[in-house]
Order: C-alpha cells, then sequence, then structure tokens
C-alpha cells in the first residue's frame, strides 16, 4: 500500500501534512504551479503553488465568513465584485442571495478557474448562473478602471500577497477599492492569520493600509483547520456601516439561507479578538 502525503511548510519550523489517496492532476499555468489531490481525511483539494486553498471538507468556514457577514450588516446589496476566488466558493454563497442583481469576478488566472470546474465541483457548481460575469485579467487594473461607485460590495478572496496576489494587499488597490465603492459600500478582505511571523507581517500592513482611507475598519476571526495555525482573520471596511451597530439579524435571518458555519451569534463574537491580535492591530494603526 502507497503512503502518500501532501505537506505543507508552515513555518521552518512547523510542516502541515495531510496523507492522500492520489494526486491526480498537475500543471503549471503562466502564473503559478497547480496540483489537485484526493484525501482521506479533507476529500478533494488543490494548491497554488504549493499552499492549500480550498478542499472539500473545510472550505465552507472561509466561503461563509467571507459573505455572509457583510450581507447581514447591509441585506440590500445589489451589485457584488469578487476578485480572486477561482475556486468558486464565494461566489456560489453570494449566488445564494435572490435579491442581488451582479456578480462580477476576476481571476487573474484561469486554469484555476477551469480546473475546479472540472475537479472542486462543490465550491465551483454556481460560476454559471446568470449574474454571474467571468473576467480573466489582473483585479488590480480591473478595479483602477472600474467606474466610480459601482459595486456595494468588493470581496477580496487573494491569494497571500506573493507571486500573483501581491498587488492585491497594496494601498493603491485599496483605494481604488474605496473609489470604485458605493456610499454605503463595504470592503472585505483576506486578512492573514495572526499566529505566525510572516502571516501576522502582512495581516499588520494590511491593516494599517485600509484603516488609513476607511472610516469604519475592523477584524473578524474564524478557524479553518488547514490553513497555517488553524486562526485566520478577515477585514471589515465600510464608508457607513458598522458591523457591529449596524448588524440585522432579523432581516438576515429571513433569508432562510442553511449555513454551516456562519450564524447571528458568530457574527457578533467574530469581532471579539484574543488581546494578542488586539495589541498587533493597534501597534499597525
Amino acid at each position: 500500500m502507497l503512503n502518500l502525503w501532501f505537506t505543507e511548510e508552515w513555518t521552518p519550523e512547523c510542516r502541515f501534512s495531510i496523507k492522500i489517496k492520489e494526486h491526480f492532476h498537475t500543471e503549471k499555468s503562466p502564473f503559478q504551479q497547480l496540483d489537485f489531490f484526493d484525501s482521506y481525511e479533507f476529500g478533494k483539494f488543490f494548491t497554488l503553488d504549493g499552499i492549500m486553498m480550498a478542499n472539500e471538507k473545510d472550505e465552507f468556514v472561509y466561503h461563509d465568513m467571507i459573505s455572509h457577514v457583510a450581507l447581514a450588516t447591509n441585506p440590500n446589496i445589489k451589485k457584488v465584485l469578487v476578485i480572486g476566488g477561482g475556486d468558486g466558493g464565494t461566489v456560489r454563497e453570494i449566488t445564494r442571495y435572490s435579491h442581488i442583481e451582479k456578480i462580477d469576478m476576476v481571476e487573474i488566472d484561469e486554469r484555476v478557474v477551469r480546473l475546479c470546474q472540472k475537479y472542486l465541483v462543490q465550491t465551483s457548481c454556481k460560476l454559471e448562473d446568470p449574474r454571474v460575469n467571468l473576467y480573466f485579467q489582473d483585479g488590480l487594473k480591473f478595479v483602477e478602471d472600474a467606474k466610480e461607485k459601482s459595486y456595494d460590495l468588493i470581496l477580496v478572496d487573494s491569494t497571500d500577497p506573493i507571486g500573483p496576489g501581491e498587488g492585491l494587499f497594496t494601498k493603491k488597490f485599496y483605494t481604488n477599492c474605496f473609489r470604485a465603492l458605493s456610499e454605503d459600500g463595504i470592503l472585505i478582505n483576506q486578512h492573514e492569520s495572526p499566529y505566525f511571523d510572516k502571516e501576522a507581517g502582512q495581516m499588520k500592513r494590511a491593516h494599517k493600509r485600509i484603516k488609513d482611507l476607511f472610516p469604519i475598519s475592523k477584524v473578524y476571526q474564524f478557524h479553518i483547520p488547514t490553513y497555517p495555525s488553524g486562526h485566520w482573520l478577515f477585514g471589515f471596511a465600510s464608508k457607513k456601516y458598522d458591523p457591529i451597530a449596524d448588524h440585522k439579524p432579523e432581516e438576515w435571518e429571513k433569508f432562510g439561507l442553511k449555513t454551516k458555519y456562519y450564524n447571528s451569534e458568530i457574527h457578533k463574537a467574530s469581532f471579539a479578538l484574543p488581546t494578542f491580535v488586539k495589541e498587533m492591530l493597534e501597534e499597525s494603526e
């Protein structure tokens, strides 16, 4: 019996391993190395440049938390921009809201989308919804060219700030997001982890840049086993809405969505951060 393992190096002294049944697809796109696996514990999953992106077992945690917090703060969101998110999970969650009129998804690497449509149907199943428009181009350039106030919600579902995802953590990018958002627009961004030094440094830089631009800027947390340390963050920034003071649980619950991680209690609780995270964010400010 073959004893195959996928291993991701979280730090030079810490690694995360998953026993796999099969490494069934590998290719190098113009942007990055893509690999697809089938595993015993986490089902099918894919990696970019050797880093876990999404798997069948715990993807719901990330996709619930990037999507529903904004809609429970402003249930009247109509126009959404997703930057990155090539696996389709974020779009899948947003399409569950029938009142949303337009979902633009911008992914620089078309091969990520096409391979997920083939191999990771659980997340990519709603990319053909008629409200979804796919753009295979640089998200940085797309937002720079976007009309002023064209979106109510921008979800930055990016990889780490290396390689193709690097530009999505810059002040220029966040400035263009601010301009492309409506007067009550919300920005949710993948905010890295506070636990290991590399991700914590990236988290602090992103937080400072967003805090300098948006009148309301907060950070919330969630727990996902397959991301480094299992402790991960999103940033919530808005021109108008505060995710706690303006939280509308009764209105959100009327949508009747069945979720596996997100709920109205988690919404409020996720903004209650550990002391060491609060201190890091205060330092960055």
